[in-house]
């Protein structure tokens, strides 16, 4: 495709290190939440909504693949809209995409210290809360700094630590089940009727659980081979997911008589597994879970403010690279902070507030991207998936029949967002005539 590589980063990121990242982006702490909720919705038939929901975002992680292998540069979602569309467009998604991925990392920041509150109660109060907030979101900035493979070496490092609890109740909750199936109490919902309603809201909730993978095709620049690593990192992370969130969904529906009634399905389940030690590790698990997808913000979102600095459609000093690590200090510093000043004055649900439509709208022109670059550069390098377009159409749709739950409150503020974004373009265009 017409892109010009980004000078001067390295090429550090193998195919494991960027599954590792599509995981970790994914994965965050709603899966130590959501078993309840989607009980509540099917009770034991639940754990068949996972694979509808992967099946649905399956087709926008495809369109997903093939554009990542077509690009070598630096910018993911904010790159397809911007060569396919034109940079107005393209700053859009971008500054979606950059305000997302800042008001979930500080949902992430803030949500670590409501989980260590079980461990050390004073870390609710003001001063050791933002003592807290600048140890996890310092300590992450640094360590990304001095080099992406630093950064990529940290977020492997949580990915594993994050998926063996998982894992492991996983396994060993699916192993109980088969040895004590006859000791366990049917379900307490187990007579409720599911209706189609049912199964839509459950899907609805679920795709949500998919999201996070948009954001860990944003530094390609840095992947060694994205043309073959970027599409296998994607269908390699969604197999890995549903395999894990499908099995832990089994063995809470299974182990809980009223799953839907825990307010904390997963360390419920491994209390009746290993007992108190299972609470314990779940909780903990928590903690790491919710560190870890901070570690992955910190790797790829400072990228992709690197990348529209680096086309002008933000400051150029954020596109300035450390002379020693190759790294884009200025951005990374600068998200850094961000998050901070965002974790510092608000909480976890008002982190999120406006979330899931803007995840909807950079999911949706991706989609429509994929037809528009393919009549573009007919030649292109790299995976081509099969009935693209057709898959891209089907991904567009998806993306609108979900908007179509958003609140009003969600879709001011993204437009307020929108319309601060054409606000700078403009200013850009005057600026440079």
């Amino acid at each position: 495709m017409a892109d010009q590589e980004s000078t001067g980063l390295i090429r550090a990121m193998g195919r494991w290190t960027l599954t590792a990242l599509v995981i970790n982006s994914i994965i965050g702490s709603g899966i130590f939440g959501l078993p309840s909720i989607v009980a509540g919705y099917l009770g034991r038939q639940s754990p068949l909504a996972y694979l509808i929901a992967a099946a649905g975002m399956g087709v926008v992680i495809a369109c997903f693949a093939e554009l990542a292998s077509q690009f070598r540069d630096t910018g993911g979602p904010y790159l397809y809209a911007r060569v396919a569309f034109g940079r107005l467009v393209g700053i859009e998604v971008g500054y979606l995409l950059i305000a997302l991925k800042m008001m979930v990392a500080a949902a992430a920041a803030n949500l670590f210290g409501d989980y260590l509150v079980e461990f050390w109660p004073a870390a609710q109060e003001t001063l050791p809360r933002l003592a807290i907030l600048t140890f996890l979101i310092g300590f992450v900035a640094v360590v990304n700094v001095r080099g992406v493979k630093f950064g990529a070496a940290a977020n492997n490092a949580f990915t594993v630590a994050k998926l063996t609890p998982l894992v492991l109740v996983a396994i060993a909750g699916s192993i109980f089940i088969y040895f004590h199936r006859s000791a366990i109490p049917s379900a307490a919902n187990g007579g409720a009727p599911v209706t189609p309603r049912n199964w839509f809201e459950a899907v609805f909730v679920l795709t949500f659980a998919y999201a996070g993978f948009e954001g860990a095709v944003v530094p390609m620049a840095e992947a060694k081979d994205p043309q073959r690593d970027a599409p296998f990192a994607l269908f390699a992370a969604l197999a890995a997911v549903t395999l894990l969130y499908s099995s832990i969904q089994y063995v809470v529906v299974f182990l809980l008589p009223n799953a839907a009634a825990s307010d904390r399905p997963l360390a419920a389940a491994a209390r009746q597994i290993w007992g108190a030690p299972g609470a314990l590790l779940i909780s903990l698990g928590a903690l790491i879970s919710v560190y870890g997808y901070l570690t992955a913000m910190m790797l790829h979102t400072p990228r992709l403010m690197f990348a529209l600095s680096e086309k002008g459609d933000l400051p150029r000093f954020l596109a300035r690279i450390h002379s020693r690590y190759r790294t884009p200090h200025i951005s990374i510093y600068a998200f850094a902070t961000a998050v901070w000043c965002l974790a510092a004055a608000g909480s976890f649900k008002g982190n999120v507030f406006f979330s899931s439509v803007a995840r909807l709208l950079v999911l949706g022109f991706t989609c429509a991207a994929l037809p528009v670059l393919r009549h573009m550069y007919p030649g292109g390098r790299g995976y081509r998936l099969p009935a693209g377009s057709l898959l891209a159409l089907l991904g567009v749709l998806f993306t609108a029949i979900l908007a179509s739950r958003v609140t009003r409150g969600e879709l001011v503020v993204v437009v307020c967002a929108l319309i601060v974004a054409a606000a700078g373009w403009r200013w850009e265009r005057q600026r440079a005539a």
